[in-house]
């Protein structure tokens, strides 16, 4: 083991997923020295390659909220929903179902910090792939959410409605689009039985996608490499509390730097402990497959309603997503979850083998659905930005201006107080009076 000074002036970056390289950018761009950290290359791990690349303005109140407990059963997997909690992992999860509960009940509260990052996502991840000269990335086409059936219409009007109360602009979508979504289902079906279902759809004009997730990290890593940024693949071990610095230990050696940044996603829990911080956040693992030169039925994500199934057009693909499965970080992938998705896509009219290649990645969510953003107590400068659930690619930008302005001492353009890990209370491994 050997051990390295990498200065006061260096800030390490911890995790080199889209959160991470968002981070490394931006600090570099403000002219810190920035040293990148991750044990795999980077956006080729965890959800930050996977994600459905939707960039989601609409979801302004984080997710848990009285009706949802109500309706809890109707979402679960055994059900035909996206949900699944397997018996085995009930008590485990007991204390984070149990935080998830009292969230539900202060979800207005939680939503006017939420609210303020989500709702100006777009523009601020515009900005950083301006900076880094990638903003054929991003489309701002907005996205559809659509359902057919008798109780089409219903389904709209109410989902319109609930818009309309977190002041979302909502608009119908068009209706040659609900006549090919439709078309594209009766096509899937046996001849006789090919008469297109009603349709009902919204069009949120202030959402995005981009055309690759891991391409979006990717350009914002290289923009902060030419910019001076250092990557290092390294596997993390530790994280702790030094006299006057912060020491990392890798399997190489160990490194001493003036300030972190804890980007790991859901493996950033032991890393924050040592400085009594508490993350009690659960791998909400997803799942999507993908069609390659499948053409899209729209220029913008589709979300089908009754299926719980996000479609997106992406850079010589579209890609499907779905589930929250809570089975545990090392959980072998469940292979019925990819079946389903391509059999309900078929069911859709997509082209779609029964069979084919499909991904499962950990979402790093935290039981009141409000990400995990700010600095450590103490004097040294450990910060953190993590646990941003479904929405790490959509609150990037945003989290990576905010961790900017932490690190600089200065008031973040937005409260983040609602962030703040001590929200969960202290952790038992602190080790800050030892630096003390």
């Amino acid at each position: 083991m050997t051990e390295s000074n990498c200065g006061t002036g260096t800030v390490a970056v911890i995790g080199a997923g889209i959160i991470g390289c968002a981070v490394a950018w931006t600090l570099t761009r403000s002219g810190r020295r920035v040293l990148l950290l991750d044990r795999a290359e980077p956006a080729t791990a965890g959800a930050s390659f996977g994600n459905v690349g939707h960039i989601a303005t609409e979801q302004v109140q984080p997710l848990p909220s009285p009706h949802l407990l109500l309706h809890f059963w109707r979402e679960l997997f055994a059900f035909g929903g996206p949900v699944d909690i397997p018996a085995r992992r009930l008590i485990t999860l007991a204390p984070w179902l149990g935080r998830f509960a009292a969230a539900a009940f202060r979800q207005k509260d939680n939503a006017r910090y939420f609210d303020p990052l989500v709702r100006g996502a777009a523009d601020a991840l515009e900005r950083l792939l301006d900076q880094v000269g990638r903003r054929d990335l991003l489309r701002r086409h907005g996205h559809y959410a659509v359902w057919l059936g008798p109780n089409s219409v219903a389904c709209a009007a109410q989902e319109r409605h609930q818009a309309s109360t977190w002041e979302v602009t909502a608009t119908p979508a068009p209706p040659e689009l609900l006549r090919a979504i439709a078309a594209a289902a009766a096509s899937a079906r046996p001849a006789g039985l090919r008469t297109p279902e009603p349709a009902a759809g919204l069009w949120y004009p202030g959402s995005a996608h981009v055309l690759d997730p891991a391409q979006v990290a990717g350009a914002l890593l290289t923009g902060a490499l030419q910019k001076g940024a250092t990557l290092q693949r390294a596997d993390v071990r530790s994280v702790t509390p030094a006299a006057k610095a912060i020491e990392i230990s890798t399997e190489g050696g160990t490194l001493l730097v003036g300030s972190a940044v804890i980007c790991a996603g859901v493996w950033s829990p032991p890393f924050v402990a040592p400085f009594g911080l508490r993350a009690p956040i659960e791998a909400e693992r997803g799942y999507h497959v993908e069609l390659p030169d499948h053409p899209p039925l729209a220029d913008a994500p589709l979300m089908y309603g009754d299926y719980r199934v996000a479609v997106t057009p992406m850079a010589s693909r579209l890609r499907a997503s779905s589930y929250l499965e809570f089975a545990g970080l090392g959980a072998a992938p469940d292979p019925r979850k990819p079946a389903r998705l391509r059999s309900v896509l078929r069911r859709l009219g997509y082209q779609c083998d029964p069979e084919g290649p499909s991904w499962m990645g950990p979402r790093p969510t935290l039981p009141d659905y409000l990400p995990a953003i700010g600095r450590a107590p103490g004097p040294l400068d450990l910060f953190y930005a993590f646990g941003h659930q479904h929405l790490g690619l959509t609150l990037s930008a945003v989290t990576a201006e905010l961790i900017a302005d932490l690190l600089a001492a200065r008031e973040p353009r937005f409260d983040v107080s609602a962030f703040d890990l001590r929200r969960f209370g202290s952790s038992r491994g602190s080790r800050l009076s030892s630096s003390s």
